[in-house]
């Protein structure tokens, strides 16, 4: 698994989601329930992965719709 975006916006991350899975790579967000260590304020970033194989693809997907700029 690779990273492919790291970001504090939750919407974010589901539209980020749901390009690559329109696009037929799954993604998987991991740190979603973070909230509950860091009391809901929202400052421990979520990320979102693809397999390595789907890491150059979904790169340029993201690239493409201006999404996660600087990873």
């Amino acid at each position: 698994m690779k990273e492919v975006l790291r970001t504090t916006n939750p919407l974010l991350i589901a539209r980020a989601t749901d390009l690559l899975e329109s696009e037929g790579i799954a993604a998987f967000p991991l740190d979603q329930h973070m909230s509950v260590l860091e009391g809901s304020l929202g400052i421990l970033p979520r990320r979102l992965m693809v397999t390595d194989r789907d890491l150059f693809m979904a790169r340029a997907i993201l690239r493409d719709n201006r999404i996660g700029d600087d990873v």
